[in-house]
């Protein structure tokens, strides 16, 4: 399995922000070939002292492997995804990816 995660800074507006996001680009990201689950949240916790988190909104996907994450990427889908991003995410995104290991189901 392997994981993408994509870290959204405080935007400008909040509000235009999550409107934007659900109504445009989380349909744009459904596309991307070979992704197997995605799931996201503009509901980021306090870190533990009460002072804001330092991200606003996460995203994560799930791909069977590093290839198939890059070639969906690649693809007129993920080119689709990627231009979108400065139309919403005005202080930018942090994205990575990683194999996962370990761990159980809940």
């Amino acid at each position: 399995m392997h994981k993408v995660v994509v870290l959204y800074p405080e935007p400008a507006d909040r509000e235009a922000f999550v409107s934007y996001y659900e109504s445009t680009h989380l349909p744009l990201a459904e596309k991307l070939p070979g992704m197997l689950a995605w799931r996201y949240t503009v509901n980021v916790s306090p870190v533990p002292d009460g002072s804001p988190a330092p991200f606003f909104a996460v995203f994560e996907a799930d791909f069977p492997d590093a290839e198939t994450y890059r070639s969906a990427m690649a693809s007129p889908e993920g080119q689709a995804v990627g231009a979108d991003v400065p139309n919403y995410a005005t202080n930018g995104a942090t994205v990575f990816d990683y194999e996962v290991s370990g761990g159980s189901d809940a």
